[in-house]
C-alpha cells in the first residue's frame, strides 16, 4: 500500500492511552515541623544523610532513579551542568530536528549538561524540508485561492483584478522562512549552553557515541544517557525513478522550481492533500493515485467525505483509487512522465498516465541506517527502532538497553514533529528522576489545506471497535461552522466539528474538525484528553464571543452525559480534602464548626499560595514524594 502515512497514523491511533499521574499529582501530607525553606533545602540536596532525618519507615525509591536524580541535582549545583567525572555529558542527542531541539532545551532547564549532534543542518526535516516551508507555500495558496474566488470577494463588497504570482518569489518566501526558523533554533540552543557538534553520530557502545565528518577522524564522547532523534526521509516505493525534476518527492517540491500544468500525486494523505492545495491554487491540474479504495485514508470517514466534497471535487483534481503506481519513468527526450497503474488487489494492469510531473507522497521512512545499533544488539523493525512506552530502546532479545532512548519518526509511534518534541521532553523528565509516560492519543494532528483539517484521539470506527471490546457505549455529537458568527463574518461557513465520547462517564475519545482554522481549534480538545478532563467539566467553560472557539464550545455543550457521571475535578477536590491524617481531619472539622458555611471548592482556592510559590511548592512536593514513597 502506497499510502504509508495512513498506515503509520492508523497503527498509532489504535494504541491504548496511558493515563499516568505525575508525582505532583500525588496527595500526601508534609510534616508541620519543617519550614518551607528547610523543605526546599532538604529536597534539593537528596543526600542519604538528609533522607535519614525523615521518617525511616517509608519505602525508598529504586536505586536507579535515585542515581539519575542525584546526577541531575549535581549538574544543577555545579554550574553549567557539570556532569559526573566519568562522563563527558549528562545527555547526548543524535539528531537536531524538532524532537532533538525540544529535548535539548528541556534538558538544560533540568540542569543537565547536554550535547546535540547534527550531520546535516539544525532543524531536521520539519524546518528545512517539511512542515515549515510547506506552510509558507500554503500561506501563498490560501491567499491566491481567496483572490481568485470572485464570488467570495464580491460578498465582501470587494473588487480585485486578476491575481498573479511570481514563482521565484513564492519559492524565496518558503526558503527564507526555513532559514529564519533554523537560525532561531540554533541560536536558542547556543544561548542556553547546548554544545552543537557537527558530524554524523552513531552509537559506539553503552553510553558511548562517536561522531565526525567524512574523511576526518571520528570523535568519541560519553554520556549518562543517549537519545536517538534521527528522523525520517521520503519513502519511495519500488519501481519509481526519482530524478528530482519531473519525478519528485516533497523535498524537491518545497523548492518550487517549477509549476507543472499537470502533476500526478501518488498518495492522498497529509502530504499529498497539502500539495494538491498548493498546486491547484497556482494553476496546475492534479491527479491523485491512491492504493486504497477511498481518498484520504486515516482520517475519520465522515470528515474525509466532507473534505472530498470541498477540497477535491470543485477543483481541477481527478483521482484513481485502488491502484498502485507500479512504474514511474521521468520525462526525457521530449517524452512526458509515464505512470503505469495496476490493480492494488489483483495486480493486473489498469491504465497508463502521461503527465508533466509526478510527486511521490507515499509517506516517510525512518532514517536509522548506520547508527551503530548492532553495537548494542538492537534490531530494527521495518527500519524503526523498537521502544517501550517510555521511549526506552529494546534490543534483539526483547530487553531494555540501559540509558538509550529513541524519539520521533525513528521509532514510528507517531510521525509528527510535535510528537517527537513531546517524546523528547518525556525522556528528559525520566532521566531527571521523574517518571513520565506520554499519552499519544492526546497528541493532535492537522492538515493545512483550505479549509484545514485537524484531529485528536480515535476516529468514530476505532472508538466503536474499542467500545465493543471493552463494553461501553459510544456517542457522537456534531456542530457546524454555519452556525458560528465569526465564521459567517469571514464568509467561511463550510465545515463541521465532531466529537466521539463515552456518555456514561464523559470521557472524550476523539475530536475531528474540518473548517476555518481547524488546526488552531483542536488544542482545547487535545489538552482535555491529556489532562483527563471530562465533558461535564469543560462544558461549563466560557468562550469569548464572537470567536471560532465557540464551535468547540457548542460541541461540548451539545454532548449528553449520563446524570450519574462524576466530574474529574470533583474527584481531585475530594482527595485534597480527605487525604490528611486523623488529627488534621479533626482540626478541620472543629474549624468548620466555627466558620460560616463555605463551599470546599472556595476554601481550597482561598488557601492556595501565589502562582510563583505554587510552582516551587509543587516541585518540592514532587521531590518529597520520591523520597518518602
Amino acid at each position: 500500500m502506497q499510502s504509508a502515512m495512513a498506515i503509520s497514523f492508523s497503527q498509532t491511533s489504535l494504541t491504548k492511552p496511558n493515563y499516568v499521574f505525575g508525582s505532583t499529582g500525588s496527595v500526601f501530607s508534609t510534616p508541620k515541623s519543617l519550614r518551607f525553606c528547610g523543605l526546599r533545602r532538604e529536597a534539593f540536596s537528596l543526600s542519604p544523610s538528609n533522607q535519614l532525618a525523615f521518617r525511616s519507615d517509608r519505602k525508598r525509591i529504586p536505586s536507579r532513579r535515585f542515581e539519575v536524580s542525584a546526577a541531575a541535582s549535581s549538574a544543577a549545583v555545579n554550574g553549567n551542568g557539570a556532569p559526573p567525572k566519568s562522563f563527558d555529558y549528562d545527555l547526548i542527542i543524535i539528531g537536531a530536528g524538532v524532537g532533538g531541539h525540544g529535548a535539548a532545551l528541556h534538558a538544560v532547564e533540568k540542569g543537565l549538561k547536554t550535547a546535540i549532534i547534527e550531520g546535516d543542518v539544525v532543524g531536521g526535516t520539519c524546518v528545512n524540508r517539511g512542515c515549515v516551508p510547506s506552510k509558507a507555500l500554503l500561506a501563498v495558496s490560501g491567499r491566491m485561492r481567496e483572490l481568485q474566488n470572485e464570488h467570495h470577494m464580491k460578498a465582501f463588497g470587494l473588487q480585485v483584478s486578476a491575481a498573479g504570482y511570481d514563482r521565484q518569489g513564492v519559492a524565496d518566501h518558503a526558503n527564507n522562512l526555513a532559514t529564519k526558523i533554523r537560525n532561531n533554533l540554533t541560536n536558542s540552543m547556543k544561548a542556553l549552553g547546548v554544545d552543537i557538534l557537527t558530524g554524523f553520530g552513531s552509537v559506539l557502545g553503552p553510553q558511548k557515541v562517536k561522531y565526525g565528518k567524512v574523511g576526518l577522524p571520528d570523535n568519541i564522547i560519553t554520556a549518562k544517557n543517549i537519545i536517538i532523534a534521527t528522523g525520517s526521509v521520503p519513502f519511495v516505493p519500488k519501481g519509481i525513478e526519482v530524478d528530482g525534476k519531473t519525478v519528485i518527492t516533497s523535498d524537491h517540491a518545497l523548492k518550487l522550481e517549477s509549476v507543472p500544468d499537470w502533476i500526478a500525486i501518488v498518495g492522498s494523505g497529509y502530504i499529498g492533500l497539502e500539495f494538491s492545495d498548493v498546486y491547484t491554487a497556482l494553476g496546475s491540474e492534479v491527479t491523485f493515485i491512491e492504493a486504497l479504495d477511498q481518498l484520504m485514508p486515516g482520517f475519520d470517514p465522515e470528515i474525509s467525505k466532507l473534505a472530498q466534497r470541498v477540497l477535491i471535487n470543485p477543483r481541477k483534481i481527478d483521482y484513481h483509487t485502488g491502484v498502485f503506481a507500479s512504474k514511474i519513468t521521468p520525462a526525457k527526450d521530449g517524452k512526458p512522465v509515464m505512470i503505469e497503474l495496476i490493480d492494488a488487489k489483483t495486480k493486473e494492469p489498469k491504465d497508463t498516465l502521461e503527465v508533466d510531473a509526478a510527486l511521490i507522497a507515499t509517506g516517510r521512512a525512518p532514517f536509522t541506517n548506520g547508527l551503530g545499533l548492532e553495537n548494542v544488539n538492537v534490531v530494527t523493525q521495518r527500519g524503526f527502532i523498537p521502544v517501550d512506552e517510555r521511549m526506552r530502546v529494546i534490543d534483539g532479545n526483547g530487553t531494555l538497553v540501559p540509558n538509550l532512548y529513541c524519539i520521533g519518526d525513528a521509532n514510528g509511534k507517531l510521525m509528527l514533529a510535535h510528537a517527537a518534541s513531546a517524546q523528547g521532553v518525556s525522556v528528559v523528565e525520566q532521566v531527571s528522576g521523574r517518571d513520565h509516560v506520554l499519552n499519544h492519543l492526546s497528541i493532535p494532528a492537522a492538515c493545512f489545506t483550505h479549509p484545514e483539517i485537524s484531529m485528536v484521539g480515535l476516529t468514530e470506527p476505532q472508538a466503536k471497535e474499542k467500545g465493543e471490546k471493552e463494553g461501553f457505549k459510544v456517542s457522537v455529537v456534531k456542530t457546524s461552522f454555519k452556525a458560528n458568527t465569526k465564521a459567517l463574518a469571514e464568509n467561511e461557513g463550510e465545515g463541521i466539528a465532531k466529537m466521539i465520547y463515552r456518555p456514561d462517564n464523559g470521557e472524550i475519545l476523539g475530536v475531528h474538525i474540518f473548517g476555518l482554522h481547524a488546526a488552531d481549534l483542536i488544542h482545547e480538545a487535545s489538552n482535555a484528553i491529556a489532562l483527563g478532563t471530562r465533558i461535564q467539566d469543560i462544558k461549563l467553560a466560557v468562550h469569548a464571543h464572537p470567536t471560532l472557539s465557540e464551535v468547540i464550545d457548542e460541541l461540548f455543550k451539545a454532548a449528553k452525559v449520563e446524570s450519574h457521571a462524576t466530574t474529574s475535578t470533583g474527584d481531585v477536590k475530594i482527595k485534597q480534602n480527605t487525604n490528611e491524617d486523623d488529627l488534621k481531619r479533626g482540626r478541620r472539622r472543629r474549624d468548620d464548626e466555627k466558620q460560616p458555611s463555605v463551599s470546599k471548592d472556595l476554601k481550597i482556592r482561598s488557601t492556595k499560595p501565589s502562582s510563583f510559590l505554587e510552582i516551587i511548592y509543587g516541585e518540592v512536593l514532587s521531590l518529597l514524594s520520591r523520597i518518602f514513597v
